[in-house]
């Protein structure tokens, strides 16, 4: 099981009220959200294996050279509008506690230098050989999709216990396409909460009817200056418009598959790594309940 740890955070933050506490005062929500959903997935998925893949990078300089406006929304410190995201300056502070609490109990936390969380999660769904349960709320994690090798995302709807089950079928019956090809519906369509401008005039049913004609953005775009293909006119013209963006595109939307990671153990621990700081960490930030609720289950998972 393969979590994108801020995309959970993030959710936990605005689903528990920011009146949880700790002792001194401070705001855990987050973190005291985290755990539930962790105890959550550990309880109904049962994962012999753990790793909670971590944004070294929010933003990486390569795909911005690429595409200037990527997640340029975030930095932004304007109020929270439609298709934004504003990290809370009450969720920052509690990003290195939600680390430090995943480091004591010796829950693997892999992040790499100039990647995303995305990327790291992309790499490890490829190496690993058994079946694999991708949890996020990002739906670019759909392209790795893969009924054959048994990959799968796990979309929250209302927090874990609500999940979208997606494979294949899914994403066929939802969207038209496959995750191989959600890339290029990805592309197509753009996404303004990540700063993607898409085409103009192509929409999700658009994309999905183009992919479906012409197999791959590859084939749409060689429609595109072909005069005899049966795109409309004004299709056309947006496309080769749209040339510069869709050659550079993909590369920022696709999630990589083979960066270096580092020597880790993803396996589900049954005790924490590291019980006097996870101690320090429960008193000092008011984890009680949640952490209590997670080492039980762990160590039942253990037995």
């Amino acid at each position: 099981m393969l979590l994108d740890t801020a995309s959970l955070y993030f959710r936990a933050y605005f689903g528990v009220p920011d009146s949880v506490r700790s002792p001194d005062g401070q705001p855990v929500n987050a973190v005291r959200g985290l755990l539930e959903f962790i105890t959550r997935l550990v309880q109904d998925h049962a994962p012999d294996h753990l790793v909670a893949c971590w944004d070294a990078d929010w933003r990486p300089q390569w795909r911005v050279d690429l595409i200037p406006t990527y997640k340029t929304h975030r930095l932004a410190a304007e109020p929270t509008t439609e298709g934004q995201e504003e990290v809370p300056d009450t969720l920052s502070p509690q990003v290195p506690v939600i680390a430090a609490v995943l480091d004591a109990l010796g829950i693997a936390r892999i992040g790499v230098p100039d990647y995303e969380a995305d990327d790291v999660i992309g790499t490890l769904a490829t190496l690993h050989p058994a079946p694999v349960d991708i949890v996020t709320g990002d739906r670019d994690l759909f392209q790795l999709v893969d009924d054959a090798r048994r990959v799968r995302v796990l979309y929250p709807i209302k927090g874990v216990g609500s999940l979208q089950l997606t494979d294949e079928a899914l994403l066929v019956e939802k969207y038209g396409v496959t995750g191989s090809q959600y890339v290029d519906f990805a592309v197509l369509r753009g996404d303004p909460s990540d700063g993607l401008p898409g085409v103009v005039g192509i929409g999700e049913k658009t994309a999905t009817k183009l992919i479906t004609q012409y197999g791959d953005l590859a084939g749409i775009q060689a429609a595109a200056v072909d005069l005899d293909s049966k795109l409309t006119p004004a299709q056309r013209k947006r496309l080769i418009e749209g040339a510069a963006y869709l050659a550079v595109a993909p590369t920022v939307v696709s999630v990589a598959t083979d960066i270096p990671l580092p020597t880790f153990d993803p396996t589900l621990p049954t005790e924490p790594l590291d019980p006097i700081t996870l101690e320090d960490l429960s008193d000092r930030w008011g984890l009680g309940t949640p952490l209590k609720r997670l080492l039980d289950t762990l160590a039942q998972a253990g037995k």
